[in-house]
């Protein structure tokens, strides 16, 4: 089947082809003959109500001195894509917002996008968790410092973290009578006029924040436990944790099961959820990692995965 698929990404030259899921995504799109174009946010446009890009050929391989090659940039309308990966890491901000509207309009234009440029604006990764409270700890969601201290001395142990944080940045680990506390939630909600997260400590971070990758609805059957290093509290790769393998458990694809639905739903194709002890935190739409960490270690495909539940998609469209 002839297949074009772009990828909008932050710069390919800056990436670590040894841990970047979206470079295993291009590597499986290319092992099944698919034509690649390569994209940035910034090379996306509306001309006349249509969407458009200054896209490049690409072909890549895991070889560490030289692991892409980019053909003629040409301006092409996005429709001429069969499937667009949106793999612009975050912070999902105005610039971000743009493109996915330019992206909707694709879909419009008949170019499936993964994932849904809607459900890319709905779906804060923070905030879309708490949508399901029977998965999650015990959380508040306010820009008002007294309602989060109270929520403080209701739980004596919590986290409080901005809504649009990643890699661990900025998460605070706070107990009561902390004398930090009052500064910490006058940087975090700006003196009262930005929203902030407030969730019930898990003391099982110990064990690690497993991450696991959900393909339409249906989870790896590992994930990536990111296990803090010595005192730490965060156990985010990008923070110095260390990821180790781990088997599901029953309440994982519990959980799992409680969210699939809406996530086929919202044309979530490819999520990464964050599991700590028992609970959900977090739901990751916008560019979910620990691809090649789980394939190297488990002896997993889930890059080819991914691209051929992307090629059902199509096939059922080009049907429909």
């Amino acid at each position: 089947m002839r297949i074009k698929i772009g990828i909008v990404m932050d710069p390919i030259e800056a990436i670590n082809i040894n841990k970047d899921s979206s470079f295993a995504m291009l590597l499986a799109a290319q092992e099944k003959g698919w034509e690649l174009f390569y994209m940035e946010q910034k090379d996306l446009y509306l001309d006349q109500g249509r969407a458009f890009a200054s896209m490049k050929p690409l072909s890549v391989e895991r070889d560490a001195n030289q692991w892409y090659e980019f053909g003629p940039a040409t301006d092409q309308p996005l429709s001429a894509i069969d499937a667009i990966l949106m793999r612009k890491d975050p912070p999902v901000d105005a610039e971000f917002i743009y493109a996915t509207h330019i992206l909707e309009q694709a879909e419009k234009e008949g170019t499936l996008i993964v994932n849904k440029a809607a459900s890319l604006r709905d779906c804060n990764e923070k905030l879309y968790a708490t949508q399901f409270p029977q998965c999650c700890p015990p959380v508040l969601v306010s820009n008002q410092a007294e309602r989060l201290k109270a929520f403080l001395a209701d739980h004596k142990n919590v986290i409080f973290k901005p809504l649009d944080g990643m890699g661990g940045a900025s998460i605070f680990h706070v107990k009561e009578g902390d004398p930090n506390t009052g500064v910490i939630l006058e940087t975090l909600t700006q003196h009262n006029s930005r929203q902030t997260m407030a969730q019930r400590y898990i003391p099982e971070i110990k064990d690690g924040d497993k991450r696991i990758l959900i393909i339409d609805g249906k989870p790896a059957p590992w994930g990536l436990a990111r296990i803090p290093g010595a005192g730490e509290h965060r156990g985010n790769l990008a923070a110095g944790g260390r990821g180790e393998p781990k088997k599901l458990t029953e309440r994982d694809y519990w959980i799992v099961d409680q969210i699939k639905d809406d996530l086929k739903k919202r044309e979530l194709l490819f999520v990464g959820i964050d599991v700590i002890g028992d609970y959900l935190t977090e739901i990751n739409v916008t560019s979910p990692t620990c691809i090649q960490e789980l394939d190297k270690s488990c002896d997993l495909d889930i890059a080819g995965d991914l691209m051929c539940a992307i090629e059902q998609q199509i096939k059922n469209r080009r049907t429909n």
